[in-house]
């Protein structure tokens, strides 16, 4: 594995220069995490921050019945952390599994927080990853109280469509906040259009 993905991925955002970003890959840290195994798990403190190079997670959490919840799906060049955790450093609510072997790289909240303080160019990059993963959410939360879950259905599919090929459908119903049996009826529906 090579830090030349992370490096481009950087430079991709406009924010960091190329010799930048080739210092800032230099602090991370190459991590492997096998399909089914946890990148965290609820009660415990989030402490890495990590670059997904290679394939597709789920964060969730488990509602007052007992049913897990997916709150995100993550793919490749995407951040992946648990920001309340990791940045309030208090117990996390949520686990993040990996649904297919994944690979990418990660710096701890202590080299975050030196790399930030550090480097001024990583302190745009961090913030542009923060306010896109609020707006993200934000989107998200106004969906399920103004949008039908047809509606829902629709923007997933139009706007994320790779998670129909790599997440088991319980968890993309979950995650637009409906049955697996309404999921269902509203796949065969859309397949008629």
């Amino acid at each position: 594995m090579s830090s030349i993905a992370l490096a481009g991925y950087l430079r991709s955002t406009n924010l960091v220069s190329s010799h930048t970003a080739e210092e800032i890959a230099g602090w991370f840290i190459p991590r492997l995490i096998s399909k089914n195994d946890f990148f965290l798990e609820e009660g415990k403190f989030s402490n890495e921050y990590l670059f997904l190079e290679k394939g597709f997670m789920r964060a969730f959490a488990f509602n007052l019945d007992g049913h897990d919840i997916t709150t995100n799906f993550y793919s490749e060049n995407q951040v992946v952390l648990e920001a309340s955790s990791f940045f309030n450093r208090t117990r996390s609510k949520e686990n993040i599994q990996a649904l297919e072997d994944c690979a990418g790289w990660y710096i701890n909240y202590e080299r975050l927080n030196d790399l930030f303080h550090s480097l001024p160019e990583f302190r745009e990059f961090g913030r542009s990853v923060l306010v896109k993963g609020l707006t993200h959410l934000k989107t998200k939360m106004l969906s399920l109280i103004t949008e039908t879950a047809e509606q829902r259905y629709n923007t997933l599919i139009n706007t994320q469509p790779e998670i129909f090929n790599r997440a088991p459908l319980k968890h993309i119903a979950s995650y637009l906040g409906i049955t697996d049996t309404s999921l269902s009826r509203i796949r065969k529906e859309y397949s008629k259009k």
